[in-house]
């Protein structure tokens, strides 16, 4: 027995539980008592109006269901995964709208023999009932170039058949004026679709065998193969072939598209590609129509007539004159139908102005002052020592991270050696903060380089070329700790660079008050805090951070993060105590 891959409860329910959910999940729709039938649940407003029916397998959702509301269907007859609906029940959906009052009914059916079959079979009953009923074959597919009796399959199009006659029923149209407005457009619809892998109707096996890295272009929508394989390139390329192949002139199904034309295109995920790809490739498909010079005025780009879970996509290009887009434009309830905007995508400005940025601190021309010198001997030792330890952290993060704790703090450290080799150290501390924090923004990267960042521009605001005394820097470090907490989200003992910064921190403020001579110490045993704040992380459970991922067990070494924060502030005091 084959392990289940689908969600599902069982796949004889599969299709009634379906429409059941799309149902109780959209107001506007109910289901006919007895039969695989959505309908509009505000029937009465079709008195005087045509009714349009539509329907086919399942396994293509949205379609046909989604497809249900004021300005599109009337009514969606479903039949099993993949396989025509019922004449009784067709028949019940026609007669259904007749009985509210609908003027006439309309019929949209895709070109398969099942379905032509079995709606022809209803059409012919409500005929026999008094019901002035008519059908639309849908024929749109150009994958083949000497297409057989059976003509051309119906796909993607069919769902601008329901959108544009929908919006003439809503008008008031007749059905004879709605049936040749339509023949009329569908002469101007093409689809081609390309798939990077089979689908399976439940409790089945895949459709056809697909090796990894082939595509199939022109496949049909019941996983039925298509006309040519071939190895899967770039997402323009593929796109730019089926475009190609859809306008070929030497194919009996292409669509005619000259220099000038003006489209609606569709691009529709046949069921698993991520939204991601889809965005990509409907970049590509408007690029590449642009390139020949049609003008894209509509796109409309998602899951509109998929096959089941199949990673392909179909493209859909219908000509459209003001008529089209001013039908294709109008309102719908219908759930599936997407909010579209209403302006040509061809020829708009679709790019903003970025913001007038300052420029950023590390570029600014700073002065001098007299604590300049001592700043920059700090510095360059923290540089070194980040450089020497950079195996140290990346092993240390090995254990509970992804092992590049060393390397973010090596480039960090080259950043900031880079830019003192062509800048003099402002007087001002606060400035120096700043630039230090723009720095490790841009060159650090990660978590870390936003913490140690944040960190920063905190403490920067705390000190300026008057206000650089032992009780300012105490605030700094304060201010700076505060902000990592407030937009890190870690506390003291969540096993972070917090659990040795806020030891140190808690005992810097004893600056404020400290008597000059009394300051060498005070950092001297922040210095002992933060070390052993870092030493207890071994001891301690990650709640932050990557490591709060890893098995607790696991990690009996100290937090890298912690070990950085304690090397730094070690650096900074012996450096200060050597200048005294």
């Amino acid at each position: 027995m084959e392990p289940q891959k689908k969600l599902i409860n069982s796949a004889e329910r599969c299709v009634d539980e379906a429409l059941c959910g799309l149902v109780r999940a959209s107001g506007g729709l109910c289901l006919l008592k007895g039969h695989r039938v959505v309908l509009r649940s505000d029937l009465a407003s079709l008195k005087g109006k045509v009714g349009l029916v539509s329907g086919g397998g399942s396994g293509h959702e949205p379609a046909h269901g989604g497809y249900i509301g004021a300005g599109m269907l009337s009514a969606a007859v479903a039949g099993g995964v993949f396989a025509s609906p019922p004449p009784a029940s067709i028949l019940a959906a026609v007669l259904s709208l007749h009985q509210a009052g609908a003027s006439g009914v309309l019929l949209i059916v895709k070109n398969y023999t099942g379905d032509r079959l079995n709606f022809g079979l209803a059409a012919e009953q409500a005929r026999h009932r008094g019901v002035d009923v008519d059908m639309l074959i849908v024929a749109e597919d150009c994958a083949f170039d000497r297409p057989s009796k059976a003509g051309r399959r119906g796909l993607c199009g069919t769902v601008f058949i329901h959108k544009l006659a929908g919006a003439l029923a809503e008008e008031g149209c007749s059905l004879d004026q709605i049936v040749s407005k339509m023949r009329d457009v569908l002469k101007g619809i093409g689809t081609l679709g390309v798939s990077l892998s089979p689908c399976s109707v439940p409790g089945c096996l895949p459709s056809f065998d697909l090796p990894p890295g082939a595509m199939e272009l022109g496949l049909g929508i019941h996983g039925e193969p298509g006309i040519k394989r071939s190895k899967v390139t770039s997402a323009d390329e593929v796109v730019k072939t089926m475009i190609d192949h859809m306008t070929n002139p030497d194919s009996q199904s292409h669509l005619p598209l000259k220099s000038g034309d003006s489209v609606v295109l569709c691009v529709n995920n046949l069921g698993a590609l991520s939204c991601l790809e889809m965005a990509v490739v409907t970049r590509a498909a408007i690029t590449c129509l642009e390139n020949r010079k049609v003008v894209v005025a509509r796109v409309m780009s998602g899951s509109f007539m998929t096959s089941l879970e199949m990673a392909g996509v179909s493209l859909t290009l219908m000509r459209a004159d003001q008529e089209v887009l001013r039908l294709f434009d109008a309102k719908t309830s219908a759930p599936a139908w997407p909010n579209l905007s209403t302006a040509c995508v061809s020829g708009r400005s679709h790019v903003a102005e970025a913001p007038v940025m300052s420029t950023r601190p590390q570029d600014d021309k700073h002065s001098q002052g007299p604590l300049s010198p001592v700043m920059r001997t700090v510095l360059d030792r923290i540089c070194s020592t980040l450089l020497e330890k950079q195996e140290e952290l990346n092993s240390l993060d090995r254990a509970s991270g992804d092992g590049d704790c060393g390397n973010t703090h090596s480039q960090a450290a080259r950043a900031v050696q880079d830019w003192l080799q062509g800048h003099v150290v402002p007087g001002c501390p606060g400035q120096l903060l700043l630039v230090l924090a723009g720095l490790v923004e841009e060159k650090m990267g990660g978590s870390s380089g936003a913490l140690y960042s944040l960190f920063l521009t905190a403490a920067a605001g705390r000190l300026t070329e008057g206000r650089s005394g032992a009780a300012a820097w105490a605030a700094a470090v304060h201010a700076g700790t505060q902000a990592m907490r407030r937009y890190g989200g870690a506390d003291p003992g969540d096993r972070t660079m917090l659990d040795a910064l806020c030891p140190a921190a808690a005992e810097l403020m004893k600056l404020t008050d400290a008597p000059p001579a009394g300051q060498m110490a005070v950092l001297h045993a922040a210095v002992q805090k933060a070390a052993a704040g870092a030493e207890a992380t071994r001891h301690l459970t990650a709640r932050a951070g990557r490591a709060s991922y890893i098995a607790a067990e696991r990690v009996t070494l100290p937090d890298p993060g912690a070990v950085a924060v304690a090397a730094i502030l070690g650096v900074v005091v012996e450096t200060l105590a050597e200048q005294k």
